[in-house]
């Protein structure tokens, strides 16, 4: 178990027509942060594991689930644990279920911000015993996200149950930061971006290390890593696509169809960049 006393997140009912998201703001910090080549959804090395995509599975073979976290927890054993996060955000329900998993590994968990723990990536981000904030980094916090589709009584139902989920969210950030609930509550309804100094100060997180100037871990040269522009672009073009309300699953199908990309955070399988004339048609009719 959590060398803390960290309460386990509850089992919270997905509403039948609900559609996770991570926040459009929260998406376009993330699209800032630099790429690496050698960055996927779920990477280990020895006894590391980095979080670089949004929560959950999003059909097509991208984002951090469960599934994954729960491979490599297994492949890393009882041993201690350090879990890289730099991400937007996105299904709550695989966030508090990531969260519970990390809490119960039976040695300690260290969890390094290297860049943005926005959402449920900073749910995730609770778990830990220690939690680093890298320079430049922030947690993002904000009330339980998603859409939901139906008539005024599904939206009344959501609206209940929503309730729910947050009071369940703050829960965990209460119990993590030792401040009181209701100021953690303040902080969700303002849809709160701590920076690293603040996150500390708040009890959210332990301690600043030193890093790139990103946040992001810096590559050597041997390394053979190289900035990916393209993974970069596309996370623009997909945080400006959310700014305009459109869902998730429906971005995806849009930067799909110019791309020919499988992911809009990974790299395209066809082409080696997105036509300007494509992207200017796309926002054009986002506009109009």
């Amino acid at each position: 178990m959590s060398l803390r006393d960290l309460p386990a997140g509850p089992a919270l009912p997905r509403p039948a027509a609900f559609q996770a998201d991570a926040p459009s703001d929260a998406l376009v910090r993330w699209a800032e942060t630099p790429v690496a080549a050698q960055v996927t959804s779920v990477t280990e090395s020895d006894s590391t594991i980095t979080i670089f995509d949004v929560i959950g599975e999003d059909g097509m073979g991208g984002g951090v689930s469960l599934r994954r976290i729960a491979a490599a927890l297994s492949r890393i054993g009882p041993q201690a644990v350090t879990v890289q996060i730099n991400s937007p955000g996105g299904d709550m329900f695989e966030g508090i279920a990531i969260y519970n998993l990390l809490r119960a590994h039976p040695a300690a968990v260290t969890v390094e911000v290297l860049g943005l723990a926005a959402s449920a990536a900073s749910i995730i981000a609770m778990a830990g015993d220690e939690i680093h904030m890298s320079p430049g980094s922030f947690l993002m916090l904000h009330n339980a996200w998603g859409v939901v589709i139906g008539n005024r009584h599904d939206m009344a139902e959501a609206a209940a149950l929503f309730e729910t989920f947050d009071a369940a969210l703050a829960g965990i950030y209460a119990a993590r930061s030792g401040r009181p609930q209701v100021e953690v509550v303040a902080l969700l309804d303002a849809e709160t971006f701590l920076s690293a100094e603040e996150a500390i100060a708040a009890g959210m997180a332990d301690c600043m290390v030193e890093g790139s100037a990103a946040g992001l871990p810096a590559q050597s040269p041997q390394s053979g890593a190289q900035s990916r522009p393209d993974i970069q672009a596309r996370r623009r073009i997909d945080a400006a696509l959310a700014q305009q309300g459109i869902p998730r699953s429906e971005r995806r199908a849009m930067l799909k169809q110019i791309t020919g990309t499988r992911n809009a955070a990974e790299p395209a399988t066809q082409n080696a960049g997105i036509p300007v004339s494509a992207i200017r048609q796309l926002i054009d009719t986002i506009r109009s």
